[in-house]
């Protein structure tokens, strides 16, 4: 085996991983960087999701490297798209004027802005990224990470693991989208719903669910186009056709579903190219969740931000209800690859289903036009490279966050929790998809978060951090900490938790309990932009 090692080992580069690599690089420090797809970006490119952010992204509320990240997607749409006059002035651009976020745009363009600020450390021989490739195997002594064994995620054809790369590292931080280092580690975590006697959480049921997480999805690109697209029909469409949960109101192929906030039985509606201004779309989540229109939600290209005939069509992005696998979890469990076939099959039924059965607004069925966009997911079946992954492995931190930690219901007018170790802010409604255990939606207002250093830092293991998703939160509030901006956050903080320790000579552990310590590192967090307090704003 080739053994490589560094200052630091992230292992997943999504947008925690990259934050987190980011910050050591920044720091002065040598990095392995692992990515077990094409791109990296995580829920940003490979997954194919739009940013969900919240309702102050554009002045506060966010760090300044993921603002940077912001800013470049947009300075790289003015300096290679031909974009209309009045789009390449607009200087809060929304290339696909999508609701979902003030910034809809190509997975491509997110990871070419990725690529960017990485290059230096490339060239600088600092960063080694490895991809793509994935964690098989770890060494610990005690409560330390000694090593990690990485295989290409495609095999070297022998199967004798001969191929496989061995990583040492002082620090090794988890950025993997299902905390995938925690078992091979043996580091302590939790997964699915807590208990409520165990977290207090008004949401939470009376005993604990390991095994009821958040529905996955297979997201993928379409646009709409003359001619017919229509794809073979899906081997399983048949049961997906016919599929229906008890509390969806209709079949899971249909327009009808229940409202994440209230519950009640909605019908959305689907109109291809509306030609809409976008200028005038409002994408704030506090005023409008803005699923009503299913194109317009997540649409990612908006072809009247362009010169006429430089996109035929809209391209919209599919990350909608009828998307999410509810048949069984996608961790810990004996057959994860069966489960996520399954979901890419939903995801080829819902897309066979709209070219053929979906009632049309003018009494038709079925829209044959849509065209799925592989080329802009990356997928080699069309769909997106990576399914979307809501809910990860959880460390059991120092400090978790629950629910009442944040709930408006509960907070009221006191706002979130205030942590005398926050490492950063994050905001985003409580916002749990139906789970395999059977559950609707839980959504609940929240108060502007802020993210404690304690929940970054396991109760036992000393150089292992959380860069992902699988930071000290529950099943509850992770429907919270999960979207991009926050997810960035903890993964930069996690990359400069590990370059403080480095130069200090010093434990996360340590930095936390020292008050001396702490006040230094919160202090080199904001001298690198990290806001770690909101102003006087009110939750949603």
């Amino acid at each position: 085996m080739v053994e490589i090692s560094a200052d630091a080992l992230v292992v997943g580069g999504g947008l925690g991983g990259v934050a987190a690599a980011l910050a050591l690089l920044r720091a002065g420090r040598s990095v392995v960087l692992t990515e077990e797809y094409d791109w990296l970006g995580g829920q940003l490119t490979s997954q194919a999701v739009p940013p969900d952010e919240h309702t102050w992204v554009e002045r506060f509320g966010v760090t300044a490297s993921y603002r940077a990240l912001r800013d470049g997607i947009r300075r790289y749409y003015r300096d290679h798209y031909p974009l209309t006059e009045r789009a390449r002035a607009w200087r809060e651009l929304n290339p696909g004027a999508g609701h979902v976020s003030k910034l809809c745009h190509e997975p491509r363009v997110a990871v070419a802005v990725i690529e960017a600020m990485l290059a230096p450390y490339r060239g600088s021989g600092r960063l080694r990224v490895l991809q793509p490739y994935r964690a098989v195997g770890a060494e610990v002594d005690g409560d330390r990470v000694t090593a990690v064994r990485l295989a290409h995620r495609d095999g070297d054809g022998d199967g004798d693991g001969d191929g496989e790369i061995v990583a040492v590292a002082p620090y090794v931080l988890d950025a993997t989208e299902t905390g995938e280092l925690l078992p091979l580690t043996g580091t302590e975590y939790v997964t699915g719903f807590e208990s409520q006697e165990e977290t207090g959480e008004p949401s939470a049921p009376a005993t604990a669910q390991p095994m009821n997480m958040q529905a996955v999805s297979v997201c993928f690109a379409i646009d709409h186009v003359d001619g017919d697209h229509t794809i073979d029909k899906p081997a399983s469409y048949d049961f997906w056709r016919e599929y229906q949960p008890p509390f969806w109101g209709d079949r899971l192929l249909s327009w009808r579903c229940p409202s994440p906030r209230t519950l009640e039985i909605v019908e959305r509606s689907f109109t291809p190219n509306p030609g809409d201004d976008p200028r005038l779309v409002e994408a704030d989540q506090r005023v409008n969740p803005g699923d009503g229109n299913l194109w317009t939600f997540r649409r990612i290209a908006a072809r009247e931000n362009f010169v006429p005939g430089a996109y035929e069509s809209d391209i919209t992005l599919v990350n909608w209800p009828m998307i999410d696998y509810l048949e069984g979890p996608v961790i810990d469990v004996p057959d994860p690859d069966l489960h996520l076939a399954r979901a890419r099959e939903l995801s080829k039924s819902v897309l066979y289903w709209l070219q053929t059965e979906a009632p049309r607004h003018d009494g038709g069925t079925g829209y044959p036009g849509l065209r799925l966009r592989g080329d802009v997911t990356g997928g080699a079946d069309g769909l997106a490279q990576a399914p979307y992954i809501r809910e990860s492995r959880r460390i059991r931190a120092l400090t978790t966050v629950t629910e009442q930690d944040l709930s408006v219901a509960v907070r009221g007018d006191k706002g979130a929790v205030s942590y005398h170790d926050s490492v950063g802010v994050g905001m985003y409604r409580i916002d749990l998809h139906p789970s395999t255990g059977g559950d609707n939606y839980i959504d609940v207002a929240c108060s502007p978060f802020e993210i404690p250093l304690g929940a970054l830092i396991p109760q036992r293991m000393t150089n292992l951090l959380p860069a992902c998703k699988n930071i000290g939160t529950t099943h509850i509030t992770n429907g919270a900490y999960r979207l991009h901006p926050v997810e960035w956050n903890a993964g930069e903080a996690a990359g400069a938790l590990a370059a403080f320790c480095l130069e200090r000579a010093t434990t996360p552990h340590a930095v936390r309990a020292d008050e001396r310590l702490l006040a230094d590192f919160q202090h080199r967090l904001v001298r690198d932009g990290v806001e770690l307090r909101w102003p006087d704003v009110t939750g949603y």
